[in-house]
């Protein structure tokens, strides 16, 4: 559903519409058993596969993105999450029995899951098909309706993605809806049972306040500032590899991706070295030949183009040293994978989360210093520490705080299906993927029954006068 060539006063109605079209129809949804879910996920897995190579194209169009990259980060990632929820969802439907006290014998209690509803999906531009369609995924799987509003950033993406959904879905179950801010915030008017929400923390804040209108609950995927803890004991090439990787992977514009690199000073020069050595590798060998890339993106628009840019431009104006890349189009949206030093504390590459090519790298002398700076900024989506040591990972891992850790590698943490991923409050709220997904997108209804013919909740109704009542009172008080 494209709102871009309508009224507003249409679209405004065209939405409502939508909204009472799945709140009539939720109920049904949520009746649908394990078998006619998994139906649904098999339908929507067999699209992405289906729609591969214009996935490819979009991506292209949009970002200039590799169709390996696209392959790796939108595709497989999403249609391994499908697969891992089709060989769980009948076990995570099942009720869970929970134990009863002994005050509470012969009754049962158990644990039921249930959909929360309607539930809206806001998506980013910088991942849009891994971004709407795994947490539609997991809306799917929990018996939810859902609608779709994916960044209009990124227009041949999300025509793409409201084109797979309509040919799995009908508008009453799942819908797209495209458009600019002017529709997220007609949406979010709706009484939503649930709104999931990726992107920056500014937006998020927006986010929750119009869900808190509602009392819907809310998942933020957010991010942050994730840093590099690289020490002396560290394999440094190693770690060079992965950290280019990730920070080339959509030219920077990932939410996990490393922010900066906190290096013992006596492994620095080696570290740049083979950060230049592998940015050469990856992307090619001179300047002209790492523009001309077909493996490097670009950046998604102008303004964070010249945001990005900006955060270079201030660096260097204030003494920052570049000492690899540096390079920049503006005609293309191109940054080239840029490392810099002595950069000042006051620079504003510092404070903002960069989501850019740009890695700048601050020496330590000590571990507790890196971990105190870490400390100083709100906790991160992700944390990467490469150590041989694992006295040095362990002190990373108890004294600072952050929605995932990735110890000698990259990015591990997000594409592991056993393992929740989200934030911790300026980087996010509510955590998603496999089985995290469900429980997100699922109320957890406590249900007690009591079967037993002398239940024990007799001995306490009042009058509150017998000796027996008063000694057992306090019994369960105190041992109880």
């Amino acid at each position: 559903m494209n709102l871009d060539t309508i009224s507003a006063e249409s679209w405004h109605t065209t939405i409502k519409t939508l909204f009472e079209r799945q709140r009539r129809h939720r109920e049904v949804v949520a009746r649908t058993t394990a078998r006619e879910r998994k139906a649904k996920l098999r339908a929507l897995h067999s699209a992405l596969l289906r729609y591969r190579k214009a996935i490819q194209e979009a991506m292209w169009a949009d970002f200039r993105k590799p169709p390996l990259e696209t392959d790796i980060t939108e595709i497989a990632a999403t249609t391994g999450e499908i697969r891992h929820a089709l060989r769980h969802l009948s076990a995570w439907m099942a009720p869970r029995r929970v134990g009863v006290r002994l005050p509470l014998i012969g009754s049962s209690a158990w644990i039921h899951y249930e959909p929360k509803g309607i539930c809206l999906i806001l998506s980013p531009w910088n991942y849009p098909f891994n971004l709407s369609l795994i947490p539609l995924a997991s809306a799917i799987a929990a018996g939810n309706c859902a609608i779709i509003k994916p960044s209009e950033h990124a227009p041949h993406s999300a025509c793409l993605i409201k084109e797979i959904v309509n040919a799995c879905f009908a508008e009453e179950e799942a819908a797209v809806v495209e458009g600019d801010v002017e529709v997220a915030q007609v949406l979010l008017e709706q009484p939503f049972d649930h709104i999931f929400f990726t992107g920056s923390p500014a937006v998020g804040k927006i986010v929750m306040a119009a869900a808190a209108k509602h009392l819907s609950s809310v998942t933020l995927e957010l991010g942050g500032k994730s840093p590099v803890v690289v020490d002396e004991s560290a394999d440094v090439e190693r770690a060079a590899s992965r950290i280019a990787w990730m920070k080339g992977m959509n030219a920077g514009q990932i939410c996990i991706a490393p922010d900066y690199v906190l290096v013992h000073e006596s492994v620095q020069e080696a570290l740049i070295e083979h950060l230049e050595s592998y940015f050469k590798r990856y992307y090619g060998a001179t300047p002209e030949a790492r523009q001309q890339s077909p493996d490097y993106p670009r950046l998604i628009h102008d303004r964070h183009f010249s945001f990005v840019k900006g955060l270079l431009d201030d660096a260097v104006q204030r003494g920052a040293t570049v000492r690899f890349g540096g390079r920049s189009v503006a005609e293309e949206r191109y940054i080239e994978p840029t490392i810099l030093t002595s950069v000042p504390d006051g620079a504003a590459i510092w404070d903002a989360e960069i989501f850019g090519p740009l890695l700048p790298i601050r020496p330590y002398r000590l571990l507790q210093e890196a971990i105190d700076y870490i400390n100083t900024y709100p906790k991160p989506l992700a944390l990467y520490v490469f150590s041989k040591k694992r006295e040095h990972w362990q002190r990373v891992l108890n004294e600072t705080r952050s929605g995932g850790m990735c110890i000698n590698e990259c990015g591990l943490q997000f594409f592991n299906p056993n393992l929740p991923f989200g934030g911790q409050n300026h980087s996010g709220i509510g955590r998603y993927h496999g089985e995290w997904g469900f429980l997100e997108f699922s109320h957890a209804r406590a249900v007690a029954r009591q079967h037993s013919p002398w239940p024990t909740t007799t001995l306490f109704l009042p009058p509150y006068r017998s000796a027996f009542v008063k000694y057992a009172a306090g019994w369960l008080a105190r041992w109880l």
